[in-house]
């Protein structure tokens, strides 16, 4: 964590939720929730792209708020296969009580993050590498920004063009890039920044 995060915890249904916040430098237009990959596959706050993401929110104005799910990090409670991460979320947005929030996340947090979409209400999301393959997910507002590696092996490009394609949803592909963006994380903050311009 950057020296200027701030950590908070936030009371869950399954017990305290530990948060990184990362805040703009002047008055925050709003805050942006930041969900992580997959806890059982070493998913934390802390991954890259979730701190890229939550970077490109601060330098948008946004105050980042990045949840470690149950179980991880000094969030207490276990792992709850989708279903309790989600309420870990609705607990953290609630939480926050600010006006606008985007909601934004990476690959299991991505899928988490649509669930949540369903129960709240946001300014816009952000999904990269979205795990369609492992969970069923349900529509998702026009404006959704899906961003993709062309080069995933972890969560195939197919099915994330077969949840997108009747939505009409277009999927953003980053050339020569992994699940994990290795060497693309500029490219995926520059797609956010882009997109908010």
């Amino acid at each position: 964590m950057r020296a200027s995060t701030r950590r908070e915890f936030v009371a869950g249904p399954a017990g305290r939720i530990e948060c990184a916040v990362d805040s703009p430098s002047g008055a925050a237009r709003g805050s942006a929730l930041v969900a992580h990959p997959h806890p059982q596959f070493g998913g934390t706050f802390d991954n890259k792209v979730v701190q890229t993401l939550a970077r490109a929110f601060v330098e948008l104005g946004y105050e980042a708020w990045r949840p470690n799910f149950r179980g991880v990090g000094g969030s207490e409670g276990s792992h709850d296969n989708g279903i309790g991460e989600v309420e870990d979320l609705f607990f953290v947005y609630e939480k926050i009580n600010t006006s606008p929030v985007v909601l934004a996340g990476f690959s299991f947090g991505a899928a988490m993050q649509v669930r949540l979409s369903t129960r709240v209400k946001f300014e816009r999301m952000v999904l990269v590498g979205v795990s369609a393959a492992k969970f069923e997910l349900p529509p998702v507002p026009a404006g959704t920004i899906v961003i993709h590696g062309e080069r995933d092996e972890t969560v195939p490009l197919a099915a994330v063009l077969d949840w997108a394609r009747p939505q009409d949803l277009p999927v953003v592909l980053v050339p020569g890039a992994d699940h994990f963006f290795h060497r693309k994380l500029h490219v995926l903050r520059g797609i956010v920044r882009s997109s908010w311009q």
